[in-house]
């Protein structure tokens, strides 16, 4: 094999280190180095090689992608495990490289690692690892901690905390010496996971400053760190978060790490791009349009009245809407939030002729139907619970406490499994479902597995995608959507087998503007479900107008919240005008480049998609708040290609300023139809004018090339 392998791919380079027969190195991630011969980079090698130190051992400390202790490193550990307390510490040899996959072994203490070290099309680095008990007796996994190394240049960590129906809420950090550990242990995603953990040159930026960041694929306990050392070693690392006990290796078997991702790039949009053309480029990836989607929640909640649902059902195709979903209240004795859940066969009581003359009246009106269903969770008030206690998740004898009036249904018991895939392969057997809401409504606490009570979370995390996969091959045109108490369940693993994340429980058209642009720094418009609630949210009470709300929704997978049969005339036609927009735009939204500008001033939002080859772009300036300035300087448009000429102009409906100088009858020169045209390099540095606007108002733009 060779010592040292050079892999290149969509502007980023990766050197991996295999000198001297132990796990790999990374001498370099990030920006390609071009073409490098074979003595170059073993140059390279010799150029980037630690300094030794002493102390901890003599010579220098050679941190591998695994690290491991044996080599004198001191930090977080690769592999935190034992055998009745020995072999804590391993020093794995290398025995074959092939391609991306590197197979090592350490004899003395009973164990084979195989690594996955990969570069992908979009420029990606991923990575995880495989171990395997090959002695004696049972080896129990604690932790299985992968790192890439970042350079000294980065200075500043920008990671994510959250709530219920304020997700992915950002907050920087000096990157300092020592070790900031996020760890999540909800039992999913969570609220306020790390999502994205990156490192970044002083004052990074959406267009500015180098980035390398990293990603747990994982929808159940994870963590996530960044550390640096006193010798100058600056690391990211994840993995997932094991409760104690939860992984114990019989001889023969083995574990397999969540897939690590990482993403380098000259600011947080080209890092969010590799992200974006990685999922795109994946054959399961949505590839017809994303329909305008209804659902009920918000507009009857448990009122599952057919007459009110049919109404609704008119009033959403009449609007342009092509899929309506049905949600929560349709089954058992699901009138409220309290029982039912579990009993996943359609309510005689509420649908008395089962749920066929719905589906027909929303099938004949062209529309797709779709479902909601929580097929993890139970009500302790449910047939399902009283019929098998003991398919509850608990540690030992004691039921943990409920949350929402739920417990959490064992999907690692086989029984409970099979009952669960029952019911819903019957129900998308029964009736012509297309889209299944999957939700997740509580948090794991206390989650063993019964009878013993052994710790769970890894076991029905794996469960949960078996069911998922099972379902998806015995109805493969049904797409799925990940909700769980809005946006805590979003990463990539769980977006192999899903089709749409719900972005949050809050609608609310400011709330969204910024959990919407850091859902988008993981994941691309077309999979971010993004809704016009009602003109007063139901989860802040704040109003907006509808040109606010739908131009919020407008960024991602358009759909509808809101009781149409209630709304006036004037609002039905203007929310027509924004279907259409949505339906004339999302073949670029939904394939362009997703782009942020650094404005200046914290009360103006710029963003917006630019089209691969940038032929086309669409932004939106947003006031997100009273602006210290009147007006707010010129915004730029980021993301145009320099050499090219725009035409720029406001673009109905979202042509309307609302601001003083509007109510006042003063009006900005260029804001016309005619608009005006200028070079990409003129407009992304420049910028232009835009109306001075109220706050939670906001304007679009269309930039088409000439």
């Amino acid at each position: 094999m060779a010592d040292v392998r050079h892999l290149r791919a969509a502007g980023v380079s990766l050197v991996l280190d295999f000198t001297g027969g132990t796990l790999p190195r990374i001498r370099h991630w990030g920006a390609d180095l071009g073409a490098l011969s074979e003595s170059e980079l073993d140059a390279v090698v010799l150029a980037r090689s630690p300094h030794p130190i002493g102390f901890s051992v003599d010579g220098a400390v050679d941190v591998a992608v695994l690290p491991e202790q044996s080599a004198g490193w001191l930090g977080t550990p690769g592999i935190v495990g034992n055998r009745a307390g020995r072999d804590f510490s391993t020093a794995f040899r290398v025995l074959s490289v092939d391609g991306p996959v590197v197979r090592a072994t350490d004899e003395a203490a009973g164990l084979e690692l195989e690594l996955t070290v990969e570069l992908l099309p979009s420029g990606l680095l991923r990575q995880r690892a495989a171990l395997t008990n090959t002695g004696t007796g049972p080896f129990s996994v604690d932790a299985v901690n992968l790192t890439l190394p970042v350079p000294t240049e980065a200075v500043e960590l920008l990671d994510f905390t959250g709530r219920w129906g304020r997700e992915r809420s950002p907050q920087r950090t000096a990157f300092t010496q020592g070790l900031r550990v996020r760890e999540n242990r909800t039992g999913r995603t969570g609220y306020d996971s790390a999502y994205l953990l990156a490192a970044g040159t002083a004052g990074f930026g959406n267009r500015s400053g180098e980035v390398w960041a990293v990603h747990t694929a994982w929808s159940g306990n994870h963590r996530t760190f960044a550390e640096r050392t006193y010798h100058s070693v600056s690391l990211l690392g994840s993995g997932e978060l094991l409760l104690s006990g939860e992984v114990v290796l019989a001889p023969g078997e083995a574990y397999t790490s969540p897939w690590q991702y990482a993403s380098w790039g000259v600011g947080l949009d080209e890092v969010s791009a590799r992200f974006h053309r990685h999922l795109r480029s994946r054959p399961s990836h949505p590839s017809s349009p994303r329909p305008v989607v209804v659902n009920t929640w918000e507009a009857v909640y448990f009122d599952h009245d057919l007459d009110r649902l049919t109404a609704l059902a008119d009033a959403a195709a009449s609007v342009g809407a092509e899929r309506f979903v049905l949600d929560d209240g349709w089954f058992g004795s699901r009138r409220d939030d309290k029982r039912g859940l579990g009993d996943w066969y359609v309510s005689d009581e509420v649908w008395p002729d089962g749920l066929t003359p719905l589906t027909d009246h929303v099938t004949g009106l062209g529309m797709q139907f779709g479902i909601w269903v929580e097929p993890e969770m139970v009500n302790p008030d449910s047939d399902l619970a009283r019929a098998h206690p003991d398919w509850l998740m608990a540690a030992g004898d004691r039921l943990p406490g409920p949350a929402r009036s739920q417990q959490v249904l064992d999907l690692a018991r086989p029984e409970a499994y099979a009952y669960v895939l029952e019911r819903l392969d019957d129900l998308l057997s029964t009736y012509p479902v297309s889209y299944l809401k999957w939700d997740h409504n509580r948090d794991l606490v206390d989650a063993g597995h019964r009878p013993t009570g052994r710790a769970g979370v890894h076991g029905q995390t794996l469960a949960v995608y078996r069911l998922l996969d099972e379902l998806r091959a015995r109805h493969p045109g049904v797409e799925i959507e990940s909700c769980s108490s809005g946006g805590a369940r979003v990463d990539l693993e769980v977006l192999e087998r899903t089709d749409r994340v719900w972005v949050s429980d809050c609608i609310d058209a400011l709330e969204r503007q910024s959990v919407q642009r850091w859902t988008n720094a993981l994941i691309p418009l077309e999979l971010m479900g993004t809704h016009v609630g009602a003109g007063t949210s139901h989860t802040t009470r704040r109003s907006h107008p509808l040109d606010f709300r739908a131009g919020t929704a407008l960024f991602g997978h358009f759909g509808i919240e809101w009781d149409l049969t209630a709304a006036s005339p004037s609002d039905l036609d203007r929310l027509r005008e924004w279907v259409a927009l949505y339906k004339s735009l999302r073949g670029l939204l939904h394939t362009g480049v997703a782009v942020h500008g650094d404005h200046p001033d914290p009360a103006v939002d710029v963003h917006g998609v630019v089209a691969e080859d940038g032929s086309d772009a669409v932004f939106a300036v947003v006031s997100v708040a009273t602006s210290a300035y009147y007006p707010p300087g010129p915004v730029r448009l980021p993301g145009l290609a320099p050499d090219l000429r725009y035409h720029v102009r406001p673009l109905a409906p979202g042509d309307v300023p609302a601001g003083n100088a509007d109510d006042w009858g003063v009006r900005l020169p260029w804001w016309t139809p005619s608009g005006v045209t200028l070079p990409g390099r003129v407009l992304g540095s420049a910028g232009v004018q835009t109306p001075v606007q109220h706050p939670e108002r906001l304007v679009l733009l269309r930039a088409t090339a000439v």
